[in-house]
């Protein structure tokens, strides 16, 4: 490319160095000199393949594991080039002495190289920034893409519209920007890479759900089987009935957090034949019931109708993402779930007449739960407060540091909730220092109601003499 350009100086010159220069001046808003920088046809095909080669190399790089490459795919995603072209097009037509449409389109070309370079470097780099919130990370991959779309349009336009008259050409040269900046965000992209579906399909981690008709037949017949198994209470025990609740495929910690909470119920507290597990995730999705809204209100139907309302404790664990506004996330592409709020299950639980009730949210900001919850009958335990996040609920965890502290270790050696969630919150927030978390301590929360703490105190002096 150096040479195709050279080919083209004039008298003053216009190297590669200037076509940078002058890129990186209009890319920051500045007015560039555009006298003297001529490009060949040849070079304007080098740098529109250089623009597409990075876009192929940083969608290669956003793909962990192996992939798939699809050719084919550059011959979509040509519409905002033609608009582009078109503008160029339009503005030196407009006045004498513009410079010519070929110099404005590689401008814009390296304005664009500038621009998104580094901005889809970052997206790339958010998974793996430290101290970074799930939350965070999901706004910044969300409004990175409209970042670079929104710059290189209005540096693009800006660049264009100083070297155009006023009137009706300003107008059309607007409209194309506007045209090309949707066209990036809505139309279908140049997709060269997909997963390599064979290899993780071999390898056991693939996280997609494919919604095939046998899935569907069969996930109805496992959720009546799981409903169906769970056993009567036993006259003259307290018995714990348990469900966990793990709606957000997207990360295996929760299917993990989900199977951990659900095997301590059944060995630490005598709940064999009384546990279920509502999970969303691709590996057990023929095996396990969705979780969704409605079956995990019928779960907890099922419960209330086998259980002695005035004897036996339901216990709930909720774990996923949690968002300021209370709700719980849920993901189990291409089915659509809805969030879990706490109104909800305080309405469900009411519903169906549960009397004594021990819930657990591990999700950031679930403090917010609290309100809805709290009741003279319930025992109400968060990973966070409502202002805070909670940590370790990441791909690269194995569990939550919520989960891991209460469920891997205090209730291993005390049957009393208040007690481990106590020790719980120091451990986790020694951890979180040691881990770099930045925005302050989780402060995980308990709210206790006057009358369901003599009836745990007598489940786990009896749990304690058991065992």
């Amino acid at each position: 490319m150096t040479g195709l350009i050279e080919e083209e100086r004039t008298e003053l010159g216009s190297g590669p160095m200037q076509w940078l220069a002058e890129g990186l001046r209009s890319a920051v808003f500045l007015r560039a000199d555009l006298a003297g920088l001529r490009v060949s046809p040849a070079a304007i095909v080098l740098l529109t393949a250089v623009v597409v080669g990075l876009g192929v190399l940083l969608q290669r790089l956003g793909i962990a594991g192996p992939a798939v490459f699809y050719w084919q795919a550059v011959a979509s995603g040509w519409l905002t080039t033609v608009l582009l072209l078109w503008a160029c097009w339009l503005v030196a037509r407009a006045r004498s002495g513009s410079p010519d449409a070929g110099t404005l389109f590689g401008v814009l070309l390296i304005q664009q190289l500038l621009i998104s370079a580094p901005l889809w470097g970052l997206y790339l780099l958010v998974p793996h920034l430290p101290g970074l919130s799930p939350q965070a990370a999901a706004w910044l991959q969300w409004g990175i893409p409209f970042a670079v779309v929104g710059w290189v349009s209005l540096a693009g336009a800006v660049l264009l519209l100083r070297h155009t008259p006023p009137g009706g050409t300003r107008a059309a040269v607007l409209l194309s920007f506007v045209l090309a900046g949707a066209a990036d965000l809505y139309a279908p992209p140049m997709q060269f890479w997909y997963p390599d579906e064979t290899t993780e399909r071999a390898a056991g981690d693939d996280k997609r759900l494919h919604l095939k008709q046998e899935v569907m037949e069969a996930q109805s017949g496992v959720l009546i089987a799981a409903l169906d198994a769970l056993q009567p209470q036993r006259p003259g025990v307290a018995d714990v009935y348990a469900i966990t609740f793990a709606p957000y495929a997207g990360e295996d910690v929760f299917r993990r957090e989900s199977k951990l909470v659900s095997d301590l119920m059944q060995s630490r507290f005598d709940a064999q034949g009384r546990t279920i597990q509502l999970i969303n995730h691709a590996q057990t999705a023929g095996e396990l019931p969705w979780a969704t809204g409605l079956n995990l209100q019928r779960a907890i139907n099922r419960a209330a109708s086998l259980m002695d309302r005035d004897e036996d404790v339901l216990f709930i664990h909720l774990t996923s993402h949690g968002a300021q506004d209370g709700k719980l996330a849920a993901s189990f592409w291409p089915v659509e779930v809805d969030p879990i709020t706490p109104a909800q299950l305080r309405a469900w639980l009411d519903e169906a007449g549960v009397r004594w009730r021990v819930l657990s949210i591990s999700a950031c900001y679930s403090g917010s739960w609290l309100p809805a919850l709290s009741e003279p009958g319930t025992l109400v335990m968060t990973a966070a407060d409502a202002e805070h996040t909670s940590y370790g609920c990441g791909h690269k965890s194995e569990l939550t540091f919520f989960g891991r502290a209460m469920y891997g270790e205090q209730l291993r050696t005390t049957h009393s909730f208040e007690v481990a969630h106590a020790q719980a919150r120091k451990v986790i927030e020694q951890r979180e220092k040691e881990a770099g978390k930045t925005d302050g301590y989780s402060n995980p929360q308990i709210a206790v109601g006057e009358a369901i703490r003599p009836k745990l105190a007598a489940l786990a002096a009896r749990l304690d003499a058991a065992q």
